[in-house]
């Protein structure tokens, strides 16, 4: 199999890329929507020049996918179709995610899927999202919260995402935020040339889909 992974800069997204370097299936290389106009990822806001950092420091070559602010779902989906028949041109054969139980987010990924010679991959898939938090952090990856819902507040950006953090995680939180309670970008930790530097600049409340969303600015 030649996989390429979806890239989220995030926790989620790094353990699934250790676990496939330590199968010994290392992927052709990432993948990262974003937002042109604000030259950030789409789901995180992190800057490029952070994610770029992120591919310096890891080794892998990353395929930035842009995404208009404007863009309605059918844009999204002939962009992204448009991507996979690219790569099994290229000879690409699966598509590995790291997602962690949510089916419909399964499923509408393999939908996407559907009508392209490529196949869905999940390194993560149905474990238990506390054994994966733990399993990260034990391993030595370096993690700063970037991104929360109201479900925790702004009080918990910045935060390192460590053992302490998730103590203090309410009781109906998950530990891997897969409910998207909060999102996370790594900078340092076993596959990582060098740590990453960077400072905490501003923070920015956003409402998307009803939900109040805080982000943290990297600089």
């Amino acid at each position: 199999m030649t996989t390429v992974l979806a890239w989220s800069g995030g926790k989620d997204a790094t353990l699934a890329l250790h676990r496939l370097i330590e199968t010994g299936d290392p992927p052709l290389e990432l993948y990262t929507t974003g937002i042109r106009e604000t030259d950030r990822t789409s789901m995180h806001g992190v800057r490029w020049r952070l994610i770029r950092a992120q591919e310096d420091a890891l080794g892998f070559d990353l395929q930035r996918i842009d995404i208009p602010t404007d863009a309605g779902n059918d844009a999204y989906e002939a962009t992204m179709r448009e991507h996979f028949q690219d790569y099994a041109e290229r000879g690409v054969t699966e598509v590995a995610y790291a997602d962690l139980y949510l089916e419909d987010i399964r499923q509408y990924r393999e939908r996407l899927l559907a009508n392209t010679p490529l196949t869905g991959r999940w390194p993560l898939w149905n474990e238990l999202t506390q054994d994966i938090a733990r399993e990260f952090i034990d391993l030595g990856y370096q993690a700063t919260v970037v991104c929360v819902t109201d479900h925790l507040g702004p009080d918990y950006l910045g935060r390192t995402y460590d053992r302490d953090f998730l103590a203090d995680l309410p009781s109906d939180a998950d530990p891997c935020g897969e409910n998207g309670e909060f999102h996370t970008f790594v900078h340092d930790g076993p596959h990582f040339d060098h740590p990453i530097q960077f400072d905490h600049g501003d923070t920015v409340t956003r409402t998307l889909d009803d939900t109040t969303h805080h982000y943290l600015d990297l600089t």
